[in-house]
Formats: structure tokens, sequence, C-alpha cells
């Protein structure tokens, strides 16, 4: 359960840094118009959440091939 937690944590934080490292000049300047725009975005709605995950499990792909590699040093 604390794993799922921890996960759900990264997964929450880099949901924020994302969103704010993406388009910092639109959070900064003008953020409810920006998050009611999401559902006029070119990308969709649901991108961020999309994008999140994507990048989530790129990050779990290398995390997982450290720990193997570690395993397969040790």
């Amino acid at each position: 359960m604390v794993r799922i937690k921890r996960e759900l944590l990264l997964f929450a934080l880099l949901f924020l840094f994302l969103s704010i490292a993406m388009h910092f000049g639109a959070w900064v300047d003008h953020p409810m118009a920006h998050i009611a725009s999401l559902e006029k975005s070119p990308l969709g709605l649901w991108h961020p959440l999309f994008i999140t995950a994507l990048v989530y499990l790129v990050l779990l792909i290398i995390r997982f091939l450290f720990s193997f590699m570690k395993k397969l040093i040790s």
C-alpha cells in the first residue's frame, strides 16, 4: 500500500511539474482561462494525463532497468 501511495504521489508531482513546465506563461498570466481552454485543445481534453502517463512509463522502464542491472552486478 505504501508503494502505491508513493507511485501515485510521483505521478501527481510529475503531472504538476510537466503542466507548469510546458505552459508556464499561461499558468502565470491566465490560469483559469488556460484550464477552461483544455476542451478546445487540438490535442484533446485529456492530453495532460496522456503525456504524464507516457513520461511516467518511460521513467518506470528506466527505474526497472537500473534495478535489474543492479541485481545482475551484485
